[in-house]
């Protein structure tokens, strides 16, 4: 058995796998607002399963952004700002006492996803999350690739292939604005779309009033299927990934991936793919899940 857990803005989530996926053990807490206080309520809950299950268990965990080769230090997490720039994983060491794994919280998904959930049965996985942000990761083999300099499948933070063209439409020279995450996640469409049509509604807003048939809405989520599938089809060009699995908040509103589908095929080399599109077995549970699958050397 292995414990998980996922630290994220809000909370941290822990779980007891068995080799066999079975969950032995879940929990949630809220997560505190201090760097400190975090490395503590993880040791706290380790000592409390470990003491209602009367061992010692190897420790996993996902949270946004990576850890730099480089440094040590967690870096790219933005929404969680309290671990950015720290030894998050030396910290957990020294706390615990022991070898405790950390991973993006993206290739977590994509791992769990790919041992034995919906892409149990294929080679190349790619995890694909559309929430307030746009994150991702790839698995090969059951394995996480995460590359050296941690940053493999951070797909997000491309600049989508066509701004080049439309940067003085766009009117700024921040590149942030121009990345993938500015036009598919669900904070980025909720800020072109309240610019552009002087409203104040959330992404799932948008959403429902596209499925109203609201006009301003259906322009901006067709824009949003181009835009997801010209930047699923660099993926595909360079990776060629036997399928792409969606979490996250937004991929929940999305009710047209048959469409996303034919339309990344538009713009692949070649116009065809024959990879699929799915959704998760395990939903929102699949990073804690992943996180307890780190450094597992388990033939799965």
């Amino acid at each position: 058995m292995q414990i998980g857990f996922d630290v994220g803005a809000t909370k941290i989530e822990s779980v007891i796998l068995k080799d066999n996926g079975e969950e032995v053990d879940r929990s949630r807490r809220d997560c505190p607002k201090d760097y400190i206080s975090i490395i503590q309520t993880i040791k706290d809950v380790v000592v409390d399963l470990e003491k209602k299950h009367n061992q010692t268990l190897p420790v996993g965990v996902c949270h946004p952004g990576v850890h730099s080769p480089q440094t040590g230090l967690v870096k790219n997490a933005p929404n969680c700002v309290w671990i950015e720039k720290q030894p998050f994983q030396k910290s957990l060491r020294e706390a615990l006492n022991r070898e405790v794994f950390c991973e993006n919280d993206g290739n977590c998904f994509a791992l769990s996803e790919s041992i034995d959930g919906a892409g149990k049965h294929y080679k190349i996985v790619y995890g694909i999350i559309l929430g307030s942000g746009a994150g991702g990761g790839l698995v090969i083999d059951k394995q996480i690739v995460s590359g050296p300099n941690g940053v493999a499948g951070e797909w997000g933070h491309n600049q989508l292939p066509f701004m080049a063209a439309q940067r003085e439409e766009l009117k700024t020279s921040n590149l942030r604005e121009a990345e993938v995450e500015s036009f598919v996640s669900g904070l980025g469409l909720a800020k072109r779309f309240n610019k552009k049509y002087k409203k104040n509604l959330k992404a799932n807003e948008i959403f429902e009033l596209y499925r109203k048939h609201e006009l301003d809405a259906e322009k901006m989520i067709e824009e949003f299927k181009i835009n997801l599938a010209m930047s699923l089809a660099v993926i595909v060009n360079i990776l060629d990934p036997d399928v792409f699995i969606f979490g996250g908040g937004v991929t929940n509103e999305i009710d047209f991936f048959d469409e996303i589908e034919n339309l990344t095929k538009k713009y692949v080399i070649g116009k065809e793919y024959e990879g699929v599109f799915l959704k998760p077995k395990y939903g929102d549970a699949s990073g804690v899940r992943g996180a307890a699958r780190l450094g597992r050397k388990s033939s799965y």
